[in-house]
């Protein structure tokens, strides 16, 4: 069953909390734009850089064997990227030869949600009910309970063990006579189970620390099956305070890089502008097909932050000017239709900065997009200076429920 809280703001606080968030208001308004500016600013830059790796990269025909010619060369080249590494999951005694070597843990908890209902009242107060409901679910880590909103629910959570998560990386992966830096091995994904063959001894002291704190000498709390170590009476059978661990390997695999030769390894390709560039693929990949997946790449990550950008432009404007709509609290009716009102403004002026900003930083970068933005923004404006204001009373017309006049 749902426990729920219900909680009561006057309307003086309200109004207070109002004014407070124009501070916070405008620094989110300040962020926005930095973060717009900032953007376009990298969108080119990165561009750039990309043009320039793209005309300046050579094949590396023979990554198995060093050929002094290249070095400080920004190199195209497929290989094998393995290692002789071994590595020892000391916690639990057993190791692999691989370029990586990943422990995973999860734990069987309950978990709180939360989900929340705001009521405007006569006279300005806002009643807030907060409905919390509980579940049980697989969590990279413990849950605390004691904190949990429902009594009945407060320190229900254990676990059967403690383990951290882990990850060992190999100190050596060779690329054909080449070594490959931190970077590019940490972009290898060839990951595949490890089968787990714990030593016996190992296993009954972790059964018999459990069994000794639950007080169960005869029952089996450990249980492993292909690459997940269970920690729990009944794997098929969760409860509360059960703990799965599971163990991966990044293997070798014919992976693709672009980066600069730098000796017997490589490093990130550094263009005039400053940006760095250097990137590993899975397989056999043509430098056209990289390139071409690295600038739709920074396309989209400059459309989500832009989208992101305006966003909080408009939120900051919002708690610029919410006050507005919160003063008129005492009376509902007449705070919707002014927060329509409200809403409306804010995006319309942080659609228009949003594009002027974009804009003028266009203009340092690229001279023609900039004008047509700012076009753009000017015809916004426009409309919204000549034409607002009748949409405002359309709007504040059905907000009240009275009929169009037009009608």
């Amino acid at each position: 069953m749902a426990y729920q809280e219900v909680k009561t703001t006057s309307y003086g606080t309200r109004v207070g909390n109002s004014f407070r968030g124009i501070g916070s208001g405008i620094l989110l308004f300040i962020a926005a734009t930095v973060l717009l500016w900032w953007n376009e600013g990298r969108a080119v830059k990165t561009t750039k850089m990309l043009n320039e790796a793209q005309g300046a990269y050579v094949e590396m025909e023979d990554p198995g064997k060093i050929d002094p010619a290249l070095d400080g060369e920004l190199v195209h080249a497929t290989a094998v990227a393995t290692t002789q590494d071994s590595l020892i999951d000391t916690r639990f005694g057993f190791g692999a030869t691989a370029i990586s070597l990943q422990r995973s843990v999860e734990y069987y908890q309950w978990v709180e949600h939360s989900e929340s209902e705001t009521e405007d009242k006569l006279g300005g107060k806002e009643v807030t009910t907060t409905t919390y409901t509980y579940s049980k679910e697989w969590v990279s880590s413990p849950v605390q309970s004691e904190s949990f909103k429902d009594p009945e629910y407060q320190n229900k959570n254990r676990v059967l063990a403690v383990v951290d998560s882990d990850v060992q990386w190999a100190r050596k992966v060779t690329f054909g006579a080449y070594k490959l830096n931190d970077a590019l091995v940490h972009s290898i994904s060839s990951c595949e189970p490890v089968q787990l063959a714990l030593d016996e001894a190992i296993l009954k002291d972790l059964n018999d620390g459990i069994s000794r704190i639950q007080k169960k000498d005869s029952l089996n709390y450990v249980h492993q099956a292909a690459n997940v170590l269970y920690i729990g009476r009944v794997p098929a059978s969760p409860e509360v305070g059960d703990v799965r661990i599971t163990w991966e390997k990044v293997v070798p695999a014919k992976v693709t890089i672009i980066s600069q030769v730098d000796g017997d390894t490589f490093k990130p390709f550094t263009a005039k502008n400053g940006k760095t560039f250097q990137t590993l693929v899975m397989g056999k990949k043509d430098a056209s097909e990289i390139f071409e997946s690295e600038h739709s790449t920074n396309k989209i990550l400059l459309w989500v932050l832009r989208i992101l950008g305006v966003i909080l432009v408009i939120a900051g404007l919002k708690g610029i000017f919410g006050f507005l709509q919160t003063i008129l609290k005492v009376v509902p009716f007449l705070a919707n239709i002014l927060g329509w009102g409200v809403s409306l403004v804010c995006f319309v002026a942080g659609l228009a900065w949003s594009l002027v900003v974009i804009a003028l930083a266009w203009l340092t970068y690229r001279p023609v997009l900039g004008i047509s933005l700012l076009v753009i923004a000017g015809l916004l404006v426009w409309v919204f200076a000549f034409k607002g204001k009748a949409q405002l009373k359309k709007l504040a017309a059905k907000a009240a429920g009275q009929p169009d006049e037009q009608a």
